[in-house]
């Protein structure tokens, strides 16, 4: 499967000069979506993973269905005051500020390994978040996966120690 040729690209989104890797097209495409799972099996099949974190809001829709295929939970990585009971919080920057993501704490496999997968990896401010309000949660963070990966954007640098896979790699905008 060429994911380039279903990976819609959009110039000058959200503002002038940047070049955006629409996700929705492969979500949108029965044979691409299934390609991207069952690689997440075929990378992740013999490891021991004991939950798998998605990161909102599409990160959600390529951990549910793997989660569902290893029979493994699901654990959700929300924007701050989406969720309802105790959770662990991580704050993070971007370009534009701060924002702060959270985990419900009793989801969180103590002494686990939890594979955390999001659907593009760019700066990785958020998964460095994510990773680590899980690990204050008590679990291990190995891996993290992402259909799309933007190396040229450095998330490589805030996600050290992590081994990083992604199916595709854009290196510029």
């Amino acid at each position: 499967m060429d994911l380039d040729k279903v990976i819609r690209k959009v110039s000058d989104f959200p503002i002038k000069g940047i070049r955006f890797y629409d996700i929705t097209s492969v979500i949108g495409n029965p044979e691409a979506f299934s390609y991207c799972i069952n690689k997440m099996v075929e990378l992740y099949g013999d490891k021991k993973i004991d939950a798998v974190a998605g990161v909102e809001s599409r990160g959600f829709i390529f951990a549910a269905p793997f989660a569902e295929k290893m029979g493994i939970p699901l654990v959700l990585i929300r924007k701050a005051g989406k969720l309802p009971g105790t959770t662990l919080k991580a704050a993070y920057s971007l370009e534009y500020g701060k924002a702060e993501i959270e985990v419900h704490k009793s989801d969180v496999p103590q002494g686990g390994n939890v594979l955390l997968i999001d659907d593009l990896l760019a700066t990785g401010g958020t998964l460095e978040a994510s990773a680590r309000v899980l690990r204050d949660g008590g679990a291990r963070v190995e891996n993290i996966f992402g259909v799309i990966g933007l190396p040229f954007l450095g998330y490589e640098k805030k996600l050290e120690g992590i081994e990083v896979t992604t199916l595709i790699n854009y290196d510029s905008e």
